[in-house]
């Protein structure tokens, strides 16, 4: 019986991950995310990316997304295009210097806390309505194949 019970358990295990496997995403979703999404996510990347460029792992990583997202994000390139970098440059040089902190970790500059505050911020947003082409819309709304 205990040998039964383990064998119906074995299999109910099995099959909860082959059903949770298949509906994990298989690519990107970004394709599904509106162009406004995208253009702020590709801001937000670019900010990553800066940020960590001397770490070869995160920096290539978050370069590459944001290749990936300049794809899915309808926005016009004639609106100010240095924009996402002005914004990533001075949202870095903000000194975020916290003297608790750095009495225990010496160098910490809370780049991440600073690409998190670009990416709320109402610069941003006010950027994302100028720079945007249908804001609503998706890559595959746009580019939807017959």
């Amino acid at each position: 019986m205990r040998s039964l019970c383990m064998t119906v358990l074995a299999c109910c295990s099995l099959t909860a991950f082959t059903v949770h496997a298949s509906t994990q995403p298989s690519s990107p979703e970004g394709m599904y995310r509106t162009h406004a999404q995208n253009y702020k996510d590709m801001v937000f990347a670019t900010c990553i990316a800066s940020a960590y460029k001397l770490s070869a792992n995160v920096g290539t990583d978050a370069g590459s997304s944001v290749t990936a997202l300049r794809e899915w994000a309808n926005y016009d390139w004639e609106k100010s295009p240095e924009k996402p970098r002005e914004f990533v440059d001075n949202y870095l040089a903000r000194d975020y210097t916290n003297p608790l902190t750095e009495s225990e970790i010496k160098g910490v500059k809370f780049d991440l806390l600073k690409c998190l505050d670009l990416y709320h911020s109402q610069e941003l947003d006010e950027q994302t309505k100028k720079a945007v082409i249908n804001p609503t819309h998706t890559d595959v709304q746009d580019y939807k194949q017959p």
